[in-house]
């Protein structure tokens, strides 16, 4: 029930009531919610007040609205710390979620000169170029384009991207991983990663831009990523 007299707005006690329904699981994830007109009878308040509530859990990602289906309830977002490198199979099973990756493409080319500029490569040197879907639990979360020098990783193939790239540099190669910097950015997905990605455009993604070093400042890695904005959020420790 609402309580009108309290100081708390009445579309964030109905916004309350609604997430606290939906965490019950009395909306499994899929489902639709009732009506706004449903909803308005049974709080009896103003559509416009029920609709602020709505958008509100909307942005927040429990929910998320088809164009004349309604609005439904949206998977939890995976939650992501920004002050820690680890790879994205690492993140996802801590999370207790099972990892897997679907192969692209997967070539040796010449960069393109930001490319080589990042990784430190004199002209005409090559890369190995990775493309490659990210999944947990069989459903896609992003898409990684990995660039690494080929002559830091000459024998690298294929096979060598089924499981952690990380794991695979710090075990196979007996390297170090030391640090990585990341510029991330807000998106609307393109129409060849909105099929990759399994969303329909226009569709918000998050990318982000790695470059990874080598203890000795070395770098091996730039990966673009782009990330499914309905399934993934990061967060980051700040301290004054």
């Amino acid at each position: 029930m609402l309580d009108k007299q309290s100081p708390i707005p009445i579309y964030i006690q109905i916004e309350e009531q609604l997430k606290q329904q939906i965490q019950q699981g009395d909306f499994p994830i899929g489902t639709t919610i009732p009506s706004e007109r449903e909803l308005t009878e049974r709080f009896d308040v103003s559509r416009m007040t029920v609709r602020q509530a709505i958008t509100n859990l909307v942005n927040d990602g429990l929910l998320y609205r088809e164009k004349g289906r309604g609005t439904f309830v949206a998977s939890p977002k995976v939650e992501q710390p920004l002050n820690g490198l680890t790879s994205f199979t690492e993140d996802m099973m801590a999370r207790g979620m099972v990892p897997s990756s679907k192969m692209i493409n997967f070539e040796i080319l010449e960069p393109e000169s930001d490319i080589s500029a990042a990784l430190q490569l004199a002209q005409g040197e090559e890369v190995y170029f990775v493309e490659r879907i990210r999944f947990a639990d069989d459903k896609p979360m992003a898409i990684e384009r990995t660039y690494l020098p080929v002559k830091q990783f000459p024998d690298l193939h294929q096979d060598s991207f089924k499981g952690s790239l990380y794991a695979m540099i710090e075990k196979d190669q007996q390297l170090t991983i030391s640090r990585a910097t990341q510029r991330m950015e807000a998106g609307l997905v393109k129409k060849e990663d909105a099929d990759l990605l399994q969303i329909k455009p226009p569709a918000a993604i998050l990318m982000i831009e790695r470059i990874s070093y080598l203890a000795g400042e070395m770098p091996f890695e730039v990966v673009r990523s782009t990330y499914r904005a309905d399934r993934y959020k990061f967060t980051t420790d700040i301290q004054r």
